[in-house]
């Protein structure tokens, strides 16, 4: 008799366990955490969080629109609701006095106006290649301190310190090396953005938005 419960009883509980295995487990979703239609998804949702996730500017190209992303990403990380210590603003960091050439006077319309800037950064970009013109074909090509000079260098660098501080630059065979108030060189400019086919901007004199 023994015996047989030894037997048994290990044979029941095996029993027992299987059919607990085997049987369907419901689990119930709140109804607060049921997805009724498709999400989008904003991440990262804090501002302070993209420098740790945004390393490199994002390849667009060597055309124009991958100079002016690449620039842009340099200036404020792509940002166009940012104005930074110097009261430069924007995605393109535009001070007032070029904002004003351009026919803009409206600081806060223009910081929360993405298309305004887009403009603005186009309109800008034909007025000094227009005041850099005949720069650009006399110094393409050449060497300055081992850095070689581009339309599109010639153009960053522009943007950076303005086109009459380039001039200076390229006429004093690279002696002339001005920086912004963080450090940024005129030649960093012209090293970084240099190579890129930005020829579909055309110079125009005094362009207004």
């Amino acid at each position: 008799m023994r015996r047989w419960i030894l037997i048994s009883c290990p044979l029941i509980v095996v029993f027992i366990l299987s059919g607990f295995g085997f049987k369907p487990f419901k689990v119930e979703v709140p109804e607060l955490l049921k997805i009724k239609e498709p999400n989008l998804v904003l991440f990262p949702r804090n501002e302070a969080l993209l420098p740790c996730h945004q390393i490199n500017p994002p390849y667009l190209g060597s055309q124009f629109i991958g100079f002016k992303e690449a620039l842009a990403f340099k200036e404020s990380q792509g940002n166009y609701f940012i104005t930074n210590t110097y009261g430069y603003l924007g995605k393109y960091q535009f001070g007032l006095g070029t904002l004003e050439l351009v026919g803009v006077y409206d600081e806060i319309r223009f910081l929360n106006n993405p298309v305004l800037q887009e403009k603005v950064f186009q309109v800008n970009i034909s007025r000094n290649k227009w005041i850099l013109r005949k720069d650009i074909k006399r110094y393409i090509g050449m060497k300055m301190r081992g850095i070689e000079i581009t339309e599109s260098g010639i153009l960053a660098a522009a943007h950076l310190a303005g086109p009459g501080n380039v001039k200076l630059y390229l006429r004093s065979q690279g002696r002339m090396d001005l920086k912004d108030g963080y450090g940024t060189s005129i030649s960093n400019y012209m090293k970084k953005f240099s190579g890129y086919d930005i020829s579909m901007i055309l110079p125009k004199r005094n362009p207004r938005i």
